[in-house]
């Protein structure tokens, strides 16, 4: 490399190439949204410690009813597949055939497994992102506006349980803006019945003055890790977790 010549003809001296030092700003990192699902929310009200140790830590395996577990599984698989691609049930299952060729005759866009997500102030949001607050996910979804038809497959005893019914009624509300109405029902397939309810906008909005308290209790463990023990009747004959007081005791004191 040749010198290059001052303006009066002199020579500058070289100068060593330095390369320009770049500084980066990243931004400050998202903080992810905590969330909850219904499940979390129900085995929380039953018994928080129980709940921290298998459900967030796999402390312990739950097997209660373990074959029950797995035949419900099961045949959420086979009614998956009959509906998304028509494969045939299997013979165990023929008796749920009617349910299947029930949804199929019905009117407007149908989804199966949809998984649903919503944020904290009941916005549409997507299944993994930062900001989900509840997570559900319906087993069947028919859109027909302005009402939608949710089903939610029950393999076991006929139980009412209508806060189910009321978040996923939430999610199609708050994904599907048009939706005025949603018939959500649970379908016995054991019973061989169902038991729906149709809501409103208003009418959830409603049931979320009962619910959100019980939420805010399970956000408030989490933030504290804080699970204590609930005794009942569980602990004697279904609960795993062998490191709790009231293991195999109830509502005795340890």
């Amino acid at each position: 490399m040749l010198p290059q010549r001052r303006p009066d003809g002199g020579a500058l001296a070289l100068r060593k190439y330095q390369p320009m030092k770049l500084e980066t700003h990243r931004a400050p990192a998202r903080k992810k949204e905590w969330s909850w699902s219904y499940s979390k929310l129900k085995n929380f009200d039953v018994c928080p410690k129980r709940m921290y140790e298998i459900d967030l830590c796999g402390n312990f395996k739950e097997d209660m009813q373990g074959e029950a577990l797995k035949w419900g599984d099961d045949v959420h698989k086979a009614l998956a597949k009959r509906l998304k691609d028509g494969t045939p049930l299997p013979k165990e299952m023929q008796n749920y055939e009617y349910w299947a060729d029930r949804v199929l005759r019905g009117t407007g866009r149908l989804l199966v497994e949809q998984k649903y997500a919503i944020t904290r102030d009941f916005q549409p949001t997507t299944y993994f992102a930062d900001n989900v607050w509840y997570r559900g996910i319906g087993d069947v979804v028919r859109i027909d506006e302005p009402v939608a038809l949710v089903l939610d497959w029950k393999t076991g005893k006929v139980l009412e349980d209508s806060v189910q019914l009321m978040l996923m009624a939430q999610c199609i509300f708050s994904h599907f803006p048009t939706i005025t109405h949603v018939r959500s029902s649970f379908a016995w397939l054991k019973e061989d019945c169902e038991t729906p309810e149709l809501l409103t906008r208003k009418e959830v909005a409603d049931q979320w003055v009962e619910l959100l308290p019980r939420v805010l209790a399970l956000e408030q463990a989490a933030q504290t890790l804080t699970y204590p023990p609930k005794p009942s009747g569980i602990c004697k004959t279904y609960c795993r977790v062998s490191n709790c007081p009231f293991y195999k005791k109830g509502n005795r004191r340890a």
